[in-house]
């Protein structure tokens, strides 16, 4: 019988990073919620026009021919958001090569979750919305689910929440990002540039051969990632996917590389912890700043019945934990996996629930999926619907059931 590992034995510097890691989303989570109560304070007060107006900046950046004007919610959406992709992609890559999916044990059931975890909520959308052309491009909206806003209501449970339940959450959530990365590349992407793909290719493959020719330096992999990230942006594809592409071509030193030693380091571990940061503490939540301002005057109880609001909160606050609990069960019954040290049945819904927390990455969709405004209106509505109810209930079933201290082995 395969099991997850779920108190490794790490050396002291790994279980200090683990630490300051599992600190920083957390407190990251916090400054998000905040910013996301911030902007529906500004939508719904005599603030609004300002922070209208603040969203539509005009921002335009001109070199020789090359000419990008957009407002500044769509440089956040496209420009800082890549960022956030390149840091997503940096940790996919480490935890790949010498993280917590680089043993198969450790892989099965958080990958078998996450799949689940994306496909029930996404059936439980098409139930309810399989009549409505429009509504139905944001089928993977309720798919997605926020590590820093789970991590940060978690920390709000302190010494309860055993270590276990925190790995097995970040790796369902490391997991869930690449599959929202492969829904982002496959399902909102429109008029190609053939031109502008082959220059991306161009740029790939100099990537690609610093690479294999060992070169460690940042500084050209960032450059041309800058270049990749204007020819995506150019060819049709999402922009944000060039962050991607970077991140998983930034070299990681991992067979050779002695955690335990400080003479040597992984470049893409150095990018990563010089950038999470930024990404916790200003890129999320000022992306959560634009794009949470919903106007609230007028929004009836009918409203959110309505078949979109509907199918993303049913899908983030019932098919997540369906999905995912009923994954691990099926697993467990299987033989192929047990649950982590730690967990029993109680504590996985409540970690079920709290992967209902979409926000992010949901919102992010939900702006790929609807150029209607009124759609668009009505995915934010039950996205912040979704992610109140699934931390809040989350929130409440784990005080219950969890002891003060750990928790119960399962």
């Amino acid at each position: 019988m395969s099991e997850i590992t779920t108190t490794p034995r790490l050396p002291r510097r790994a279980l200090r990073a683990l630490s300051e890691f599992f600190r920083l989303e957390a407190a990251g989570g916090i400054v998000l919620i905040a910013a996301a109560v911030l902007a529906l304070v500004a939508a719904n007060s005599p603030l609004q026009a300002a922070y209208e107006a603040f969203r539509e900046i005009p921002v335009q950046v001109r070199i020789g021919a090359l000419d990008i004007g957009k407002p500044l919610l769509l440089w956040i959406n496209d420009g800082l958001m890549a960022i956030f992709f390149l840091v997503v992609a940096l940790e996919i890559k480490r935890e790949a090569l010498s993280g917590q999916l680089a043993e198969r044990s450790q892989l099965v059931l958080p990958l078998v979750c996450a799949i689940a975890g994306v496909v029930a909520p996404a059936l439980l959308f098409f139930a309810l919305n399989r009549d409505d052309a429009a509504a139905m491009r944001g089928w993977a909206v309720p798919t997605a689910t926020d590590i820093a806003f789970a991590l940060g209501v978690l920390a709000l449970l302190g010494s309860r929440v055993p270590v276990a339940m925190k790995l097995l959450l970040s790796t369902i959530a490391v997991v869930d990002d690449l599959i929202a990365i492969l829904i982002i590349a496959f399902f909102y992407s429109h008029g190609l540039s053939v031109t502008a793909l082959v220059w991306a290719a161009v740029a790939l493959a100099m990537m690609a051969l610093l690479n294999r020719r060992g070169v460690k330096s940042l500084g050209p992999y960032l450059a041309l990632g800058v270049v990749l990230w204007v020819c995506v942006l150019k060819s049709g594809v999402h922009a944000t996917l060039a962050g991607v592409a970077t991140g998983l071509l930034i070299p990681h030193v991992d067979k050779t590389n002695n955690i335990d030693d400080d003479k040597e380091h992984s470049p893409l571990e150095t990018l990563e912890h010089a950038l999470h940061p930024w990404v916790a503490y200003a890129i999320l939540p000022l992306f959560a700043f634009v794009n949470a301002g919903l106007s609230l005057g007028g929004i009836e109880m009918k409203d959110m019945m309505a078949a979109l609001p509907m199918g993303v909160v049913l899908g983030l606050v019932v098919g997540k934990p369906v999905g995912i609990v009923g994954a691990a069960l099926l697993m467990r019954a299987l033989g192929w996996a047990r649950f982590p040290a730690g967990m029993d049945l109680r504590a996985m819904v409540g970690l079920g629930l709290m992967c209902g927390i979409g926000f992010t990455m949901s919102l992010f969709i939900a702006s790929l999926a609807y150029q209607d405004p009124v759609l668009y209106e009505e995915a934010v509505l039950g996205i912040l619907g979704a992610s109140l109810l699934s931390a809040v209930i989350g929130y409440v079933w784990l005080r219950a059931v969890l002891p003060a201290r750990g928790g119960a082995q399962g």
